[in-house]
């Protein structure tokens, strides 16, 4: 059954989705009403059949029985048509209210359940970058659409009728009790039998079920890291190995779901024993009670009935209690998600950004992942408006997370970045990195239209800046070659393109923010020297007039910045023009005649 640790993970659910659940109250309010009326219509049912076997079948059975005053007035046949057609009146309305009860309450569970799903969605965009390095994007799928649907589902599919059937048993029990007391007290006894033989079984199938949802999360978070990396997959001929890894989580999940359906098929019949047993014994002492005129037949008619009836709630909740131990299990694993707080988000104070100037400075600025040593250590200068600064170093230097850190993407453990005078804590996210454009070395386009992946960069943009984005970029051209033009929908991660034509996407899409911060890293990287040429004569329009960080290992084209930062271990090792870096004669100087002798063999 349930106990107070499932308890305990239902209000958790109910009060972290209270915000979505009460706009529905007023339609959850009828949908009850509605179902309050079946349980009632359901009470009915018997009735007629006892009074056919009372006033028509056994007419006169020396007994006192349910008078009803009007009914005595009809003859035989007027009353057994009446209560024929009460038959019918009764399931119609029972039926009605059960149609009611069962399409409201799937309205607003599936409104309620939509608007988490969003929720659950726009969350998962808020949480940092730190999270996603840890998280399984599979899993995170799973939660978003498996676990969600599961919730709804149950709602409607067990909870509703569990509810119908226990108000119904509530109902059933009283009236039996008022018809007589000595059978329902046999009825009732059966109660703590039934109780302790379900509820450790009940348990167990939660605790499988919680297992086996954790489990599905892992495998999808593996089959969709494979299905993201299907070339390296091929090209290092790696499927033999992860088909035999998802084969063995697979095992143990059907092994899992194997369990929780013998615990919970064996539930079931042990609920229809005890309903047996109940029934016989009802039926053995009531067929005295009748033998001896102490109740009529009608009655123990509609006692065995309401007996059966009364204890199908048993059997639906031995039936259902798999699909609830799960839906409970998705719903835990959704709460987790929700009650994740962002490392990096908007505090109280935080307002809106206004328009930059372009002034950036960082000040003592160390940063660490989680974990780990400082990626960056005591950094500090200054880059002022429209100044070009390129950063090189070798691989692991801290380029990429000084430029994060810009971003917002995460916050220094020490120190202050610093736009304008302002530290970055002061504005909102939004305002801030709608200000700051970036061209990635891989450029990530969406499966969709051309048109559509230059407009994220500015979801108001209109028709005319979409054009002068792409020429900016020198991508006009080759989508107007296109066999839908602007029109043309690109391939998952714009793989339908050229690795030149996506960098052009991409810039025009940087292009069209007209921001006054540019971040580019390694935007030419592994194209030709055409694509090079024509993505650079790009890039230098795009980041005209704008602050601009680049971040290269050739140092060819951080020969123009107006600074070099050379970045190692953490630190800026070395600062000034590429003239007074080759003077000076170290690391940047070293690095710069390396790459010169190999570009010239």
């Amino acid at each position: 059954m349930i106990n107070e640790k499932r308890l305990s993970s239902i209000r958790r659910i109910l009060k972290h989705f209270l915000p979505q659940i009460r706009p529905q109250i007023n339609l959850i309010l009828l949908s009850f009403v509605a179902l309050i009326g079946e349980t009632v219509f359901r009470l009915l049912e018997p009735w007629p059949l006892k009074f056919i076997f009372d006033e028509i079948i056994y007419k006169g059975f020396q007994v006192e029985s349910l008078k009803v005053p009007f009914l005595d007035n009809l003859n035989s046949f007027g009353l057994l048509s009446l209560l024929a057609v009460g038959l019918v009146a009764i399931a119609v309305l029972r039926g009605t209210m059960a149609y009611l009860s069962t399409t409201g309450m799937a309205v607003a569970a599936t409104r309620i359940m939509s608007e988490v799903r969003a929720n659950l969605y726009a969350h998962l965009q808020s949480l940092s970058l730190s999270f996603h390095h840890k998280a399984k994007t599979g899993d995170l799928i799973t939660r978003v659409t498996y676990d969600i649907e599961r919730l709804r589902e149950v709602t409607v599919v067990a909870a509703l009728p569990l509810l119908t059937n226990v108000l119904t048993m509530l109902g059933m029990l009283g009236v039996m009790i008022w018809l007589n007391l000595q059978l329902a007290l046999i009825a009732i006894a059966i109660f703590p039998l039934f109780l302790l033989t379900t509820t450790a079984m009940s348990r167990r199938i939660h605790k499988v079920a919680k297992k086996q949802r954790q489990r599905e999360g892992v495998m999808a978070a593996n089959a969709a890291e494979a299905m993201g990396a299907i070339k390296v997959v091929q090209a290092l001929s790696l499927q033999s190995m992860l088909e035999k890894s998802f084969a063995k989580q697979n095992k143990k999940s059907l092994k899992e779901s194997a369990e929780t359906q013998r615990l919970r098929a064996g539930q079931e019949r042990t609920v229809e024993v005890l309903v047996a047993i109940a029934t016989a014994i009802v039926l053995w002492r009531g067929v005295q009670l009748v033998i001896t005129h102490a109740i009529t037949p009608g009655d123990l008619l509609v006692f065995i009935t309401y007996l059966k009836v009364a204890f199908k709630p048993m059997r639906q909740l031995a039936k259902y209690t798999g699909q609830i131990a799960k839906a409970i299990a998705s719903g835990e694993r959704v709460i987790d998600l929700l009650e994740i707080v962002p490392e990096v988000r908007d505090s109280r104070w935080s307002y809106a950004a206004p328009l930059f100037q372009g002034m950036i400075e960082f000040r003592d600025v160390s940063f660490a992942y989680e974990n780990q040593a400082n990626t960056l250590n005591n950094i500090s200068f200054k880059a002022f408006p429209g100044q070009k600064i390129a950063l090189v170093g070798a691989s692991g230097g801290g380029k990429s997370t000084l430029v994060s850190l810009l971003l917002r993407l995460y916050d220094p453990l020490e120190g202050q970045v610093v736009i304008d005078g302002h530290n970055l804590r002061e504005y909102t996210l939004d305002s801030l990195r709608r200000q700051i454009s970036i061209v990635l070395q891989d450029s990530i386009l969406f499966a969709a239209s051309i048109r559509d992946n230059i407009a994220y960069g500015c979801v108001n943009a209109t028709e005319e800046e979409i054009l002068m984005a792409a020429q900016l970029a020198n991508a006009h051209d080759f989508i107007l070659d296109l066999p839908d033009g602007y029109d043309t929908v690109v391939g998952e991660r714009g793989a339908t393109l050229s690795g030149g034509q996506k960098q052009r996407i991409a810039i025009a899409r940087a292009a069209i923010r007209k921001a006054p911060i540019v971040i580019l890293d390694e935007p030419t990287v592994g194209l030709d020297n055409r694509s090079e040429r024509i993505v650079t004569e790009a890039l230098e329009r795009l980041t005209y007039n704008s602050t601009t960080f680049l971040i290269t290992h050739d140092l060819r084209t951080a020969k123009n910045a107006d600074q070099i930062f050379y970045l190692e271990g953490g630190r800026i090792l070395e600062q000034g023009t590429h003239k007074q870096l080759m003077n000076i004669g170290k690391h940047y100087a070293t690095l710069y005649h390396l790459q010169q002798t190999v570009h010239v063999n």
